[in-house]
């Protein structure tokens, strides 16, 4: 892909859209922004906007001529899971099937279509280790994401090459899963969730980042493609690792039924749900990851 053509972003910013779009603006690429009626365009330096209602049909010509289309939009799924939360969470389910049906239609398809998913596709495995051939899960999460990809379908149908991203724990400084845990960090109040022992497989925003420009350049790539380091840790042993980051103790386990008491369901489905995931595909198509460990990835992120 060369520099100057257009690359079309829904979620451009989210957490990851907001690390993304200036890493392709640097490289040259134009950037589009897929908005909402009602969103503001914020500080977007960049010229085009394309509004939708991501809950009705898409007319395919607003979408047609982009080289690529990166797919990012949809409600957060950390906090509480009331039953409108999840309608909301849900939401993501249609106005994928509406992009990717535009997308289809157009006169000038992209060459490729990138659709955030998540690992919560394997639901709750124990020990398994777990790549992109693993079977689906079962639980609230693992449906989501399996809708999430089907809703997808109609692009790969008309032949534009579709990736089904599914990312890991994210982190970053300035939000996501570690933004919640470095406030009792860093007061001496963390700890492992439940008995520790359930997997977590993270990623370093900077890396999810290098992954999508990786995926966007690498025509072999499509489907399901883990986004997660390759050094999955358990509970415990990240929050011991975040503890000695902060150079704080991490003597205040939170008990599984602390757990389900403040974010019920979501709990379950997230903070004691155990998934071992390894990024098979990214690795075996020659990614180089900046962070595959998790202490250094703390060590640049807290810095």
């Amino acid at each position: 892909m060369g520099a100057h053509l257009t690359i079309l972003v829904s979620g451009a910013s989210g957490l990851v859209g907001s690390a993304l779009v200036p890493s392709l603006e640097k490289m040259g690429f134009g950037i589009a922004r897929l908005l909402r009626p009602e969103s503001g365009t914020g500080s977007a330096v960049s010229t085009e906007i394309v509004r939708w209602d991501p809950l009705k049909p898409l007319a395919p010509e607003r979408v047609s001529g982009f080289e690529a289309v990166i797919h990012l939009a949809g409600e957060n799924v950390a906090g509480r899971w009331t039953a409108e939360k999840k309608s909301r969470i849900r939401g993501r389910i249609p106005a994928t099937a509406n992009l990717a049906r535009a997308l289809s239609q157009a006169a000038e398809k992209p060459h490729v279509f990138v659709s955030a998913s998540a690992i919560g596709y394997y639901g709750n495995r124990g020990d398994d280790i777990l790549n992109e051939e693993s079977p689906g899960g079962a639980g609230f999460a693992a449906d989501l994401a399996r809708d999430w990809e089907a809703a997808t379908q109609p692009a790969t149908e008309a032949g534009i090459r579709t990736v089904q991203m599914r990312v890991g724990i994210v982190l970053a400084a300035n939000g996501g899963a570690l933004g919640k845990m470095l406030p009792p960090f860093k007061m001496g109040l963390g700890g492992r969730i439940g008995d520790g022992r359930q997997w977590m497989s993270w990623i370093d925003l900077q890396d999810v980042v290098g992954a999508i420009h990786h995926v966007l350049k690498t025509e072999i790539l499509h489907g399901p493609v883990n986004l997660v380091a390759p050094n999955p840790v358990t509970n415990a042993e990240f929050s011991k690792t975040l503890a000695q980051a902060l150079s704080r103790p991490a003597i205040f386990p939170m008990p599984a039924f602390a757990a389900r008491l403040a974010f019920g369901e979501m709990a379950d489905e997230l903070l004691l749900s155990s998934q071992r995931v390894e990024p098979a595909k990214l690795c075996a198509s020659g990614y180089s990851f900046r962070f595959p460990e998790l202490r250094a990835s703390l060590k640049n992120i807290l810095a």
